[in-house]
């Protein structure tokens, strides 16, 4: 069995990875906000754990890893949205959840396990809410329900800043009715006219951090193998949610690893965000004509836990370099993946390595397998090439090549100009002349 390292943001190094229970390995994925389209920085962890997911699978089986990834459909965003279009919050999350499964399945990620819902899991969240009421660690005030950060002394283990540098860099809510300024809610009321559940504490809705916490205790149990999610999550995300797990269930640990890619970024610019509007939906950039496969190779030619800058000159050099390994692979069945591939991958995802290892391959069976692990060469070779065929090229190419019989070259060459023109490369070899898209 191939030995899994992974870094751990609590521990800060890299540990061996050693499931609870190897027939059991639980995984939870912080997902979407689903009030717009996905951008191709939102992409980075869903591509990101869709490859740990494989490797999990393939150490410890296809049926071993239980992985959830939540989706996040009732929010502040949600509602101006849905009031906005006049229409229900629930006619906006349906629309963009099925683009994000949309935009994320063309990059190759395959669907977790287990998609949780927040709407579909308020009871758990109210249960929680009033344990941790009981056990002092959250109090009721104007409507609200807050958790109570001072009475969790290991509150800031996972970021390990002071508390107070940590409020000061974070976007913290100044409100009359808190004890303290960090205290967090977990509960707060709704407008008639908005969103709400009924609850002990009055009619309203949960909080962002407490959805994750109930979501996990009730589909994978009270402590987990791996949480992950983007590097902005650490504080306050992570951090308020494994307080309120660890002190809704005595004291147990929220998760035994956890994992933080690192940011994407338009070249030379900030980090790419929606409140920044430096984005680049993985719509657009489909529309553009690029293949999800080639966008998923850009994501993953960085190691995860690097900042990563997107630009054009990426995304065709990972076109250019899916075009040599499509050539070897050819049509060729899958056999038994490269040792060394696996190994890369299996060293905290070091991607980067896995795919210079994966271009060293020259057996196409092998190479097939190998690149299954993470995610590649899912197309057969035709396909890749010409895309869905088009019956004005291929009209084209016997016109060259009658023309070339004819020895008239002028022709020919100008075919084959005009066809460059249009970004289609031909390729002459003993068995006639393909052609692909540049």
């Amino acid at each position: 069995m191939t030995e899994i390292r992974l870094h751990d943001t609590m521990a800060r190094e890299k540990r061996v990875f050693t499931p609870a229970d190897p027939s059991r390995v639980t995984m939870y994925v912080c997902g979407p906000t689903v009030y717009n389209r996905a951008h191709i920085g939102n992409a980075r962890p869903a591509v990101l754990f869709d490859v740990l997911a494989r490797l999990l699978r393939h150490t410890y089986g296809e049926d071993a890893l239980v992985y959830a990834r939540n989706v996040t459909d009732v929010d502040d965003k949600i509602i101006t949205s849905a009031e906005a279009e006049g229409v229900d919050p629930s006619v906006i999350t349906k629309r963009f959840e099925d683009f994000y499964l949309v935009d994320m399945g063309a990059l190759g990620v395959r669907p977790p396990n287990i998609a949780p819902k927040a709407t579909e899991n308020v009871g758990e969240m109210i249960d929680m809410i009033a344990r941790l009421i009981e056990t002092g660690n959250a109090y009721e005030a104007d409507g609200h329900v807050l958790f109570h950060v001072p009475s969790d002394p290991n509150y800031g283990a996972l970021g390990r800043r002071d508390r107070d540098a940590m409020i000061a860099g974070a976007r913290v809510e100044v409100a009359s009715y808190k004890k303290d300024p960090a205290d967090f809610v977990l509960w707060k009321p709704s407008a008639p006219e908005v969103i709400g559940w009924d609850s002990p504490w009055g009619r309203g809705r949960p909080g962002w951090h407490i959805e994750c916490s109930a979501m996990i205790e009730r589909h994978l149990g009270e402590t987990i193998d791996i949480h992950g999610g983007g590097l902005d999550l650490i504080f306050p995300h992570h951090e308020n949610e494994i307080a309120q797990s660890r002190c809704a269930h005595h004291g147990a640990p929220l998760a035994r690893y956890w994992m933080h890619n690192g940011f994407l970024s338009m070249a030379g610019a900030e980090k790419m965000s929606k409140s920044l509007g430096n984005v680049v939906t993985v719509a657009d950039l489909l529309e553009q004509g690029h293949k999800g496969e080639t966008l998923r190779l850009a994501l993953l030619s960085a190691h995860y836990r690097q900042p990563l800058d997107w630009s054009e000159s990426l995304i065709a050099q990972s076109r250019a370099t899916l075009d040599r390994l499509y050539r070897v692979a050819a049509d060729a069945e899958p056999g038994q993946p490269a040792p060394e591939v696996a190994e890369a991958i299996a060293d905290d995802l070091n991607t980067p390595l896995a795919l210079s290892r994966l271009s060293a391959i020259d057996d196409p069976a092998t190479l097939k397998a190998s690149a299954a692990l993470l995610g590649f060469l899912t197309d057969d070779a035709t396909s890749w090439f010409q895309g869905e065929g088009d019956a004005r090229i291929d009209a084209l190419i016997t016109a060259r090549a009658e023309a070339k019989k004819n020895r008239d070259f002028v022709e020919a060459d100008r075919i084959r100009s005009e066809l460059a023109a249009e970004g289609i490369l031909l390729e002459d070899g003993p068995a006639g002349t393909t052609w692909r898209r540049a």
